[in-house]
């Protein structure tokens, strides 16, 4: 177990230097940083001062290795767009928005996902069967921006049962956090309902039936349990997946978290704030899933050996 986690560790290092070295090349050929820092009509002596205070005298190679020496001291560096702001003062402000709004779809997911998914099984190939596998192909074709205009336009525009955007309570989290979760909650609900139909079939399920088990218990305490493993995998990664997949949501309803920053830093053409939050999505992403792989080998040893 210690040589498995010791290996995905590595990997998830490795993943997360390429990604900086990624990030770092495309942040530098975006443009000049100098367009943000300097008006048009600055001279010379100016742009040759400002140069040398940011570093951008010096050759890429010199820029990228003061960046990952940086980056490992946690130093992400000074958004140009924000006077006398750092990019790690940037994200600490906005990031509890972006946690708060992720953990809500998160819990929206769960608990619409699991119980349809266990409906659905229990029904196959009925109306409601049916009506499930509608709900979750909707779902995972519908663009996340298309299902949170259409929420807003049915409960803040038409109805005037949410506010169409900003961050002031729960109310202003019940549509985006919707929006967010849709996608996942389709994708974990056909999860749940595969491995349900699965457990169903075993032996000991037709052997509980035999016996005059309660088709209740044999479902949530015997069935449910078993065909979790593989959603719970699943669910765990979908939290990597709602930070990063924030932005578009958090665009749509003015959500003041990281994604709306980001798209803030790109308008801007703030590539230190940009690089900062890029590699702070990928390393939660990398990390998450790392807890992930080694929370299911721990559940199914095989994994470790595989």
């Amino acid at each position: 177990m210690q040589r498995y986690i010791l290996r995905r560790l590595a990997q998830g290092i490795l993943a997360i230097f390429v990604i900086s070295t990624v990030t770092f090349a495309l942040a530098r050929v975006s443009g000049d940083p100098l367009n943000v820092l300097l008006p048009e009509e600055a001279s010379e002596e100016q742009i040759a001062l400002t140069k040398i205070e940011w570093g951008l005298d010096k050759p890429l190679h010199m820029q990228y290795i003061l960046f990952l020496g940086k980056l490992v001291q946690g130093d992400l560096g000074e958004a140009l767009a924000w006077p006398n702001t750092s990019a790690t003062e940037l994200i600490i402000e906005r990031l509890p928005n972006t946690v708060q709004l992720s953990a809500a779809a998160l819990l929206v997911s769960g608990l619409i996902a699991f119980p349809v998914g266990v409906l659905v099984a229990i029904k196959k190939d009925t109306f409601i069967d049916f009506g499930g596998k509608m709900f979750a192909i909707l779902g995972q074709s519908a663009p996340s921006f298309a299902v949170g205009l259409i929420l807003m336009w049915i409960f803040a525009v038409q109805l005037d049962i949410f506010p169409t955007s900003g961050n002031g309570g729960i109310e202003y989290m019940v549509l985006p956090a919707i929006a967010l979760g849709y996608y996942n909650v389709a994708a974990l609900m056909r999860l749940t309902r595969s491995s349900m139909l699965e457990v169903l079939d075993t032996e000991y399920v037709k052997l509980a039936r035999i016996k005059g088990v309660p088709e209740w218990k044999i479902v949530w305490k015997h069935c449910f349990r078993n065909a979790l493993i593989v959603p719970i995998t699943y669910f765990g990664l979908i939290g990597a997946v709602l930070i990063t997949g924030s932005v578009v949501i958090e665009t749509v309803f003015a959500w003041p978290g990281l994604g709306a920053l980001v798209i803030d830093a790109i308008l801007f053409r703030d590539y230190v704030v940009v690089q900062a939050v890029v590699l702070l999505f990928a390393t939660a992403f990398v990390c998450i899933n790392i807890m992930v792989d080694v929370l299911y080998a721990y559940i199914d040893p095989r994994i470790r050996y595989g």
